[in-house]
């Protein structure tokens, strides 16, 4: 795992955070779930296309997402990555 600072667009990341926020992007063709995804150094934006819910997936969980990072917008952006859920922290 990396800090998402030292990541680079285009190449394959695995990175470590607490989720900030959930947000559904609706759409009248594809909903996306998104999540923005912050280890301390920084965020990067997580989307689910196709999902308007994905149990386990809430504001403060902790997480861990694999997928390449793009930068198609101002933001660093995973699409549809493998993910694991850690456990709640107190």
């Amino acid at each position: 795992m990396r800090p998402i600072t030292s990541c680079e667009p285009g190449e394959p990341v695995v990175v470590r955070g607490i989720v900030r926020s959930v947000t559904l992007r609706p759409s009248t063709t594809v909903p996306a779930l998104e999540i923005e995804l912050d280890d301390g150094t920084g965020s990067i934006s997580v989307v689910w296309l196709g999902r308007r819910r994905i149990p386990g997936i809430d504001s403060g969980r902790s997480m861990v997402v694999c997928g390449r990072m793009t930068c198609t917008t101002e933001n660093p952006t995973i699409y549809n990555p493998r993910y694991e859920l850690k456990p709640m922290q107190s």
